[in-house]
């Protein structure tokens, strides 16, 4: 498989997530209306961790074992997915869910920062960067805060914080999870089941109201656990995994259009002729990124800031050494996307 073909690959993968992450928002102020958030945020947890471990052990893989890894699941997964899952909840709370789509697409920007911070991003090449910038330049002319009132408030703050959680997590999975001779199901099946213990510890606190469970509500969390978090949290981990932390982060400028979509479509909201152009500032910006990405080879192979793609020992769970040769690529890239 040529390195054009293995693009279109990666392009499509981030199409699905795109949607899939992009009406996430809409399904959890559907769940909103009988769920509490602690208890929405638990529900995508648990069911999502059902789906991947039973998918985990459906294909022939395990769940990871020791320690050391399980300690880096733990931390990864207060980040990537107890912590911004509970902000999202609660910042819907008063925050519509084109917005929410919206806010979150900052992701891609705070992981840039942290990138820039941590020095994983020395030598940012002008094409990528320009991407970025225009990516979140299109994001603001959706948004666009000189004309919105009272989005600024607590929920708004809480979306924010998510998307800078889903940053500091894309990293810290690429630093310290992904090609390490784990599979990246059983990776995303364990960080989920830690997910839901770190949730479950909190339900007490605030996930005891009483609950209103009717078709819609019950609809909506399904939904969401199944596609929005169990499928598509281990679509992030496989771009990860393949392109490195900022190229997953890069879905985020996906999300408005998405979200503001499902809006105008499902909830009938009016879709501006600045709503339009910003969305296609933002499509434009994230071809700008992904068409480097394939330039520079192998989705960024080499590049700072990246993590190559996983080599066979990832699929068989032999030590990340056993690195088979190059010849073997295409075979390894049909089997990994078979998974």
């Amino acid at each position: 498989m040529n390195s054009d073909t293995r693009s279109l690959w990666g392009g499509l993968r981030v199409a699905v997530l795109a949607l899939l992450w992009g009406s996430t928002f809409l399904w959890i102020e559907l769940a909103l209306r009988g769920l509490s958030p602690l208890q929405v945020t638990f529900a995508r947890c648990a069911l999502g961790a059902l789906v991947l471990v039973v998918a985990c052990y459906a294909t022939g893989h395990r769940m990871p074992r020791g320690v050391t890894v399980w300690r880096h699941i733990a931390v990864a997964a207060f980040f990537c997915n107890a912590l911004p899952f509970a902000l999202f909840s609660l910042g819907q709370q008063t925050v519509d869910s084109g917005l929410a789509g919206v806010l979150n697409a900052t992701t891609p920007l705070w992981s840039i920062a942290l990138g820039l911070a941590l020095g994983s991003e020395r030598g940012l090449r002008p094409v990528r960067l320009a991407g970025l910038l225009l990516g979140f330049t299109g994001t603001i002319v959706i948004f666009a805060p000189w004309q919105t009132t009272g989005a600024t408030g607590w929920g708004a703050l809480a979306i924010l914080g998510a998307a800078a959680s889903y940053a500091v997590a894309f990293t810290y999975m690429g630093r310290t999870l992904v090609r390490k001779g784990t599979p990246t199901i059983s990776l995303s099946a364990a960080q989920l089941v830690a997910a839901s213990g770190l949730t479950a510890l909190a339900v007490p606190v605030g996930g005891l109201e009483s609950i209103d469970v009717g078709p819609a509500v019950v609809t909506a969390a399904v939904v969401l656990s199944v596609f929005c978090t169990a499928i598509t949290f281990h679509l992030t981990y496989r771009i990860i995994n393949d392109e490195g932390a900022t190229n997953a982060a890069v879905v985020g400028y996906l999300l408005p259009v998405v979200s503001v979509l499902l809006g105008a479509v499902v909830l009938g909201e009016n879709l501006s002729v600045r709503v339009v152009l910003g969305m296609v500032v933002v499509l434009v910006g994230v071809g700008l990124t992904r068409r480097k990405a394939a330039a520079s080879g192998d989705g960024g192979r080499g590049e700072p800031g990246t993590v190559q793609p996983a080599s066979e020992a990832s699929a068989t769970e032999k030590p990340a050494s056993a690195e088979p040769a190059r010849g073997d690529t295409p075979r390894r890239t049909l089997l990994e996307n078979a998974r």
